[in-house]
């Protein structure tokens, strides 16, 4: 790659940091990285290097030099290159259908519907095209880490319990952390003075943002985690859903801390509490439900599964008990012994179709034959009550923490790994010193 091709792709990335258009120069669109049997080329690199400019300038984040942006960028575009070859040899597809339902549910996390979201994304300068192929490939890439990673990872409830015994306290689930993070990669099996030199360079990183530098500028500029280009933003956390190794040092942080490096198998991980905040119980309502069920099959079809239901309904309203009929009628074995009853139940346990007709219903109304997969029905609802779901919650947060914390330990080294033993030949000379 000669000086001039180097200089022209400053020169895009200038050009995009003025807001002005890439087509303002011109110049010829070389290769700047060999990613295993595909390319990477200069207009890529240039343009995925303007989006960052742009999502760094509007969070008010200080430019690192143009090279830098260019090196964390171009990285990141290699390790993405490598999942979707991987996904692409494991068979991974993302269906049309899922893609817009996708779509459909980042526009509700932005308020919008789905034409109105499309609309802002076109009035922002971004193809939606582009846009829907990015969410694609997202989605492609977590179905490849859920099944190269996640599909191996087990929670126990052993490991549950010594979870909650040994780490959430009512201080920790009430507090959450906004921590900025920035990684010095070790490579695997680096040599004693390689690590020296990477635990060196991290000590002095963490004396430059003692001194007042600015955090997510560094991240951008020096950090080897996934993070980097959010400058090194992890969102919003409880304890719980940190990884193992942060958590006893943030519960001793203040804000504004900057701790001491912390060393793990993929390098020395820096450590700033940006901000913290406090977080709400959870409250369910529970519903104690009993039902009657008549299965279809070839002797009985949906009319007569109705007719049956209704005429049962008549036997009720003329004073016969709820309980002994389900006894003597309803094909649910299991609940029919007991009248019928389902007990209490929690939002979610039952199958759609039933819970929606049951959150409908008045306390001691019996419903219209309700359809499901199992047959058809008539739901009363005996009471509700609104319960703190703490414990149930706290364990169900217990075994998605643990998993997240599993998961994202192991998807650092996996990614590390995979960079590492892939063949890459980047051909722009300023991104190899």
């Amino acid at each position: 790659m000669t000086r001039n091709k180097i200089t022209q792709s400053i020169i895009i990335l200038m050009l995009a940091l003025v807001n002005l258009p890439v087509s303002a120069v011109e110049y010829l669109d070389g290769i700047v990285a060999v990613v295993e049997d595909d390319i990477i080329l200069e207009s890529e690199l240039a343009e995925e290097a303007a989006a960052v400019v742009g999502k760094l300038k509007a969070n008010n984040v200080q430019m690192p030099p143009e090279n830098v942006i260019y090196k964390q960028v171009l990285e990141r575009m290699i390790i993405s290159t490598l999942q979707t070859q991987l996904a692409q040899k494991a068979g991974v597809k993302v269906t049309d259908e899922m893609l817009e339902d996708s779509m459909s549910g980042i526009a509700r996390q932005n308020g919008m519907d789905l034409s109105d979201f499309k609309q802002e994304i076109i009035a922002q300068g971004m193809s939606y095209e582009t846009f829907k192929e990015s969410v694609r490939k997202e989605i492609v890439i977590n179905q490849l880490r859920n099944h190269e990673i996640g599909s191996r990872v087990r929670v126990s409830e052993q490991e549950i319990n010594h979870y909650l015994e040994t780490e959430i306290s009512s201080a920790d689930q009430k507090t959450q952390y906004l921590l900025g993070h920035i990684l010095i990669a070790v490579p695997e099996g680096a040599s004693a003075a390689t690590i020296q030199a990477e635990e060196a360079e991290a000590l002095s990183i963490i004396e430059q943002l003692r001194e007042g530098e600015d955090f997510k500028q560094m991240a951008v500029s020096v950090s080897d985690g996934s993070n980097a280009l959010q400058g090194g933003e992890l969102g919003w956390r409880t304890l719980n859903q940190l990884p193992t190794l942060f958590v006893d040092v943030v519960k001793t942080m203040s804000k504004g801390d900057v701790a001491q490096p912390i060393r793990s198998p993929g390098g020395f991980h820096i450590l700033k509490l940006l901000d913290s905040t406090g977080i709400a119980t959870h409250m369910i309502t529970e519903t104690q439900v009993r039902h009657i069920l008549i299965k279809t099959n070839e002797l009985i079809n949906d009319e007569e599964a109705q007719r049956r239901l209704l005429a049962i309904v008549g036997r009720i309203e003329d004073g016969d008990g709820f309980a002994a009929l389900a006894k003597a009628n309803s094909d649910d074995t299991g609940s029919a012994l007991n009248g019928g009853e389902l007990g209490w139940v929690t939002p979610g346990l039952l199958v759609p179709p039933f819970e929606k007709a049951m959150t409908e219903l008045e306390i001691e109304e019996i419903s219209e034959p309700v359809q499901t997969q199992f047959g058809w029905h008539i739901i009363q609802v005996l009471e509700r009550r609104n319960k703190d779901n703490k414990e149930q919650q706290k364990r169900n947060q217990a075994r998605d923490d643990i998993r997240r914390r599993k998961i994202e330990e192991e998807t650092e080294l996996w990614l590390r790994r995979l960079r590492d033993e892939a063949y890459v030949d980047i051909r722009l000379e300023a991104l190899n010193e």
